[in-house]
């Protein structure tokens, strides 16, 4: 342990990070920033080509950040390097199955890695999230098996990512950052680690506190969220604008946060936590109704901005089936690349289900998805011009990007599903869903 203590302060610790994607990366930075050496592990061979050529693959990374980390960085898909790095962090996937169960198969395989290559004197940081009992029930078991013994050959912690991409208010760094370790060893050298790269850190008791503050940090999000789309769902029947009510509540300085209501949620946190809890309580006999309810409701809001479609086409005449539909916005949230869980590709797959003529999609920082869980077949962003928009029946704004031109989709399409409040003044050819 001392000497590991020595190698984090004196910045000769080598780093190893698992997992090169929106979490791993940027952390890839910040260690390489504060000068540590560091080793990136991915099974996606298009992402080590890129890294070693210069180039990123996340819009909000931009490719002078990738050139700039020349001698500290190197990139691999051989895993039999993990007996190299003093730390160890993991970023990989915590996607849910079919059955909306936690697929655990990344955080399974990845430590079964980290278990043929361990060596005496590493720490190990858990950072995907999942569920409170993870770090102690998956990884150390597997860890143990080389005979090793934690707090005295190796260090395990978990500390949960925090990154929200696009957030230029607090960047990852000025995040304080959870530690929660197995013994109290491990959080000592998590502590230290950490404080290395982030402004702030706050060891706590346990890794399952750690585990259990990102699900309540989510859970919190994804419940209130759900609480406004369910008075956005009222409050159109009623003929009262939303967006107006909640900009009048958030004037009081105490006791209101002000939360938006959305086509849906996306996202890899806030549409995934919740599960994870609701799943780990059927163990202990609990339904987490409260929880479950949030979900009904956020999960409804892509099928309640088809009902406002269908009536819009309707009050012009035209039926769903016989329609040519443009989805604007794939990104889960504005100004960012990231389409994982977006409601923008649910409300394609319902549209796809109910036969329309047509359904397209722009974003300017997606230009293709791929074949995956969420979609059977490539797509394409299509062109962004007066002419083009012009041949769709509607257009259903799912993510507000910035750079859009409003008033040119404004003046091209014939009828506008505003999920975001674009448009502040009404407008006839503007539906609010």
């Amino acid at each position: 342990m001392k000497n590991l203590v020595e190698k984090i302060q004196s910045k000769t610790a080598l780093v190893g990070v698992i997992g090169l994607g929106y979490v791993g990366l940027p952390l890839v930075l910040r260690f390489a920033r504060k000068e540590f050496k560091v080793i990136g592990f991915d099974t996606d061979e298009g992402k080590i080509r890129a890294l070693k050529k210069g180039r990123s693959y996340i819009s909000h990374i931009p490719d002078s950040e990738i050139k700039s980390l020349n001698k500290f960085f190197e990139a691999t898909s051989d895993m039999s390097g993990l007996s190299r790095p003093d730390a160890i962090i993991i970023c990989v996937p915590t996607p849910l199955d079919a059955h909306r169960e936690p697929d655990m198969t990344y955080i399974k395989n990845t430590s079964c890695e980290i278990s043929n290559y361990m060596r005496k004197g590493q720490l190990i940081s858990l950072e995907s999230t999942t569920y409170p009992g993870t770090t102690r029930e998956i990884l150390l078991p597997e860890f143990e098996k080389t005979g090793l013994k934690v707090g005295k050959d190796f260090f395990v912690v978990f500390s949960p990512e925090r990154e929200d991409p696009g957030n230029k208010q607090f960047p990852a760094e000025k995040v304080p950052k959870i530690v929660g370790g197995i013994t109290g060893k491990c959080l000592e050298l998590g502590t230290l680690l950490y404080q290395s790269v982030f402004e702030k850190v706050v060891p706590v008791s346990s890794v399952e506190i750690a585990e259990s503050a990102k699900l309540l940090e989510n859970i919190y999000r994804a419940v209130n969220i759900a609480l406004v789309n369910e008075m956005k769902l009222l409050f159109d029947r009623m003929g009262i604008n939303i967006w107006e009510v909640i900009e009048a509540a958030k004037t009081k300085p105490f006791g209101f946060q002000a939360f938006y209501p959305g086509p849906g949620l996306g996202g890899h946190c806030i549409p995934i936590d919740p599960f994870y809890l609701t799943w780990k309580a059927r163990e202990y006999d609990f339904h987490t109704r409260f929880i479950e309810l949030a979900g009904q409701i956020n999960n409804y809001m892509p099928y309640y901005v088809i009902e406002r479609l269908i009536d819009g086409l309707n009050r012009q005449g035209k039926a769903l089936q016989k329609s040519k539909i443009l989805v604007l916005g794939i990104a889960y949230k504005k100004d960012i690349d990231d389409a994982r869980e977006s409601p923008g590709i649910k409300i394609i797959k319902i549209l796809e289900e109910k036969n329309v003529q047509k359904v397209d999609y722009y974003d300017p920082y997606i230009p293709q998805l791929i074949k995956s869980r969420q979609i059977s077949h490539p797509i394409f962003s299509i062109n962004f011009d007066k002419k083009t928009i012009s041949k769709y029946d509607a257009t259903i704004i799912v993510t507000d990007h910035s750079c859009i031109d409003y008033d040119l989709l404004l003046s091209a399409s014939p009828l506008i599903i505003d999920t975001r409040n674009v448009y502040k003044k009404k407008y006839k050819n503007v539906v609010k869903a």
